[in-house]
């Protein structure tokens, strides 16, 4: 019994000591997958500043670019600070330095309670060129995390800041006290959020990423007004102690994986982390002259050549003989010979020929003017009728002569002047 029992204890201890080492190593191993891998949501996902920079410059004046930033048909925001699990509202205030306009955006998060989340810088130089920056808050966003939209048109809203006797923006919302048109709703997932604000980005904008900022300045000026209630609240919840070892948002983008949906399609586009490779796109592979295989079929390469000319054109098992251009020869037409033109004048008084008929030549006589004869009628002659006669047979007729008739016409004569005497 004793022999038997020892290999069970042998047994027990062993697998204890494995179960003992995996639970020891998985710490450490989820450990190092959030350390390597940046995490994929971050707070500052919950307002993209591509889409603020695309409604600043469809909005007529900061009145309307505060109503558009707390729409909730459009729904550009999705940050709830405050964990009410409803989207914070984001009111607008503005200062003036110089020729730099600021425009703080900020969230409501409770009574007097406010946090800067980014702002919108705009400045106007000596040839009348405006510049615009978004530029996110240090404490959401990270340092210098900046994009310079570039407009296809000139935006209406730049013809108000310099306007004569213009007065700085200043919102009159805040906690509780909001306008007719804004109306709570509900965070999305981040996921959500990410596919739904891609629809509200013009792509037709140049938003370029630029690390310096242009109304520093100014900005210096406004920042000892700066709100910061969330941030005082939560001081290890900036965006340096949220990342460590990256600036900003922007550098925060490039080393994480982003599920996002390509506007106006369903299909998905991931944002995969760049290498720090001196290999440019080393993972896009040339392309050779092997032939391509897809399954079982295989695609032999394209082999361009020049076409000949010269030699007959192939099509198949039948052969096309190339047409024969030649300068000097006529062109042959059913054994129909070639016209001929020479030089030679047209002889006019020999017959012409006419598919081997000859034709004699017309002659012309002079017309002889002689006077035309033409003979005398002879009244004395009876005038033939061969349709009547004077007996009324139609078989035979006799000459009616003149005689009779004209003895009758003396005859009546006669007696007519017999009658008179």
């Amino acid at each position: 019994m004793i022999i038997n029992v020892m290999p069970i204890t042998m047994k027990a201890k062993f697998i204890t000591s494995i179960l003992g080492a995996i639970f020891m190593v998985m710490p450490s191993l989820a450990q190092d997958k959030t350390t390597v891998r940046a995490n994929s949501s971050d707070i500052s996902d919950n307002l993209d500043l591509r889409a603020v920079a695309t409604i600043f410059g469809e909005s007529k004046d900061l009145e309307d670019f505060e109503r558009r930033l707390n729409d909730p048909k459009t729904q550009i925001s999705n940050l709830d600070l405050n964990n009410d699990n409803y989207v914070d509202y984001l009111r607008v205030i503005e200062t003036i330095e110089g020729n730099a306009h600021i425009i703080v955006i900020q969230a409501v998060l409770d009574k007097d309670l406010y946090q800067d989340i980014a702002s919108v810088e705009v400045e106007k130089d000596g040839n009348n060129n405006v510049a615009v920056q978004v530029v996110g808050d240090v404490y959401m966003y990270g340092n210098n995390y900046i994009y310079e939209p570039v407009y296809v048109h000139r935006p209406v809203i730049y013809t108000t800041f310099w306007a004569p006797y213009y007065r700085p923006y200043y919102s009159v919302w805040y906690w509780n006290y909001y306008p007719t048109y804004y109306t709570y709703w509900r965070p999305y997932p981040i996921f959500r959020y990410r596919n739904h604000i891609a629809v509200h980005i013009n792509f037709g904008i140049s938003f370029n990423y630029v690390s310096y900022r242009r109304c520093g300045v100014a900005y210096n000026a406004y920042y000892g007004r700066r709100a910061n209630g969330y941030e005082r609240r939560y001081p290890n919840r900036s965006f340096a102690q949220r990342h460590s070892g990256y600036t900003n948002r922007y550098e925060l983008d490039r080393n994480r994986n982003i599920k996002t949906r390509v506007p106006g399609s369903r299909e998905l586009a991931y944002n995969t982390p760049r290498s720090n490779s001196s290999n440019p796109r080393s993972t896009v592979n040339p392309r050779t002259s092997e032939p391509r295989t897809n399954g079982n079929l295989t695609v032999k390469p394209r082999t361009t050549t020049p076409r000949s000319y010269s030699e007959p054109r192939t099509n198949g098992n039948s052969t096309v003989k190339p047409r024969t251009y030649q300068s000097n020869n006529p062109r042959g037409n059913s054994g129909v010979k070639p016209r001929t033109q020479e030089n030679n004048p047209r002889s006019y008084n020999e017959p012409r020929k006419n598919n081997g008929i000859s034709s004699t030549p017309r002659t012309y006589e002079p017309r002889n003017n002689t006077p035309r004869s033409t003979p005398n009628k002879n009244y004395s002659e009876p005038k033939r009728n061969n349709s009547y006669s004077s007996g009324g047979n139609r078989e035979t007729s006799n000459p009616r002569s003149n005689s009779s008739g004209g003895n009758r016409s003396s005859e009546r004569g006669d007696s007519g002047r017999s009658g008179r005497i």
